[in-house]
């Protein structure tokens, strides 16, 4: 990043930092305590800042957790300060675990209002790909999301304000981006084509991008040469979104459900090996505000620092 970029991007971090000061007035306030926002992976870095962010504005959050009693001792943290959190494992690579989860959700609260798909995990940075890395992040980052947003929209409550669905994801995986991006200019332009896009292309892709990596001729058909495995996870996520944004788009009124997808920047957690630049407070930042933007119907967008940005 060279230098005018990064202030430009320091003001801006500063402005959403007053932005956040900035208290939600009555009208705009959608929301209230019977508001339900489940939050995936929130047991510690990005997720549990959402969770933290979310329940002080009022609404009522299902912090998940992989590991039961580390999202136990996460949501005790978040009740001590005050904060309207629950809890409940959740392993979103295990279709059982899903399931019995939904039925619990459904059971206590009657359904969501807010899904924010926050679990995922990371790759190697380096040049070499290992096959069991790069399925282990498909099926987290791709399949796991897409396996949420299926169970959870038959939850999602009606109202006038549409139900919202917060896809965590990456600038790294931006078709349009000039930095690692996809090399095959008739694969981008599929991908850019919203009106064509189907499940069965973006898997298609996936087991094509597999396929190469377990062969070896990856880094010559054109994949990111960064983060690859991690950036065609995301990718996949981010194509998924524009999608399910178009299907969902004849839903009457007061049946919306709005999807979008978000990049918090490098933050300084587990995931980077707190080697981000960005804050958890900053990088959870944008989630929470796409989660409760009031009077906007936003959805098949992609937002960085509360703005739009290109796929």
């Amino acid at each position: 990043m060279g230098h005018k970029d990064k202030s430009r991007k320091d003001k801006r971090l500063q402005e959403i930092s007053l932005l956040r000061t900035i208290p939600y007035s009555d009208h705009q306030r959608w929301w209230s305590k019977e508001t339900i926002a489940v939050v995936t992976g929130g047991n510690r870095g990005i997720g549990f800042e959402i969770s933290r962010q979310l329940a002080d504005h009022g609404v009522t959050v299902v912090l998940t957790s992989r590991d039961a009693s580390v999202g136990v001792e996460s949501t005790k943290v978040l009740q001590e300060g005050g904060l309207d959190v629950d809890c409940h494992q959740l392993d979103i690579l295990d279709s059982s675990s899903v399931n019995e989860f939904a039925e619990w959700l459904k059971e206590k609260y009657g359904g969501l209002d807010i899904l924010v798909n926050n679990a995922g995990v990371n790759s190697n940075s380096g040049s070499e790909i290992e096959v069991e890395n790069a399925r282990k992040c498909i099926e987290t980052n791709y399949y796991g999301t897409k396996r949420m947003i299926e169970a959870m929209m038959p939850l999602m409550k009606k109202s006038a304000a549409g139900a919202r669905i917060v896809n965590v994801s990456s600038r790294l995986a931006r078709v349009s981006g000039k930095r690692n991006r996809i090399e095959n200019e008739a694969l981008r332009e599929k991908l850019s084509d919203v009106e064509s896009l189907s499940e069965e292309f973006i898997e298609e892709t996936i087991n094509i991008f597999l396929q190469q990596v377990e062969d070896g001729s990856w880094k010559t058909e054109g994949w990111p040469q960064t983060f690859t495995d991690y950036t065609v996870s995301k990718l996949a996520m981010n194509t998924y979104t524009r999608y399910m944004a178009k299907k969902l788009a004849d839903r009457p009124e007061g049946e919306k459900i709005y999807i979008n997808c978000y990049c918090p920047g490098w933050v300084k957690t587990a995931l980077t090996g707190y080697a981000g630049s960005v804050t958890v407070e900053q990088g959870a930042d944008t989630g929470v505000w796409i989660a409760l933007v009031p009077d906007q119907e936003i959805t098949g967008k992609f937002f960085a620092e509360r703005r739009e940005i290109n796929f």
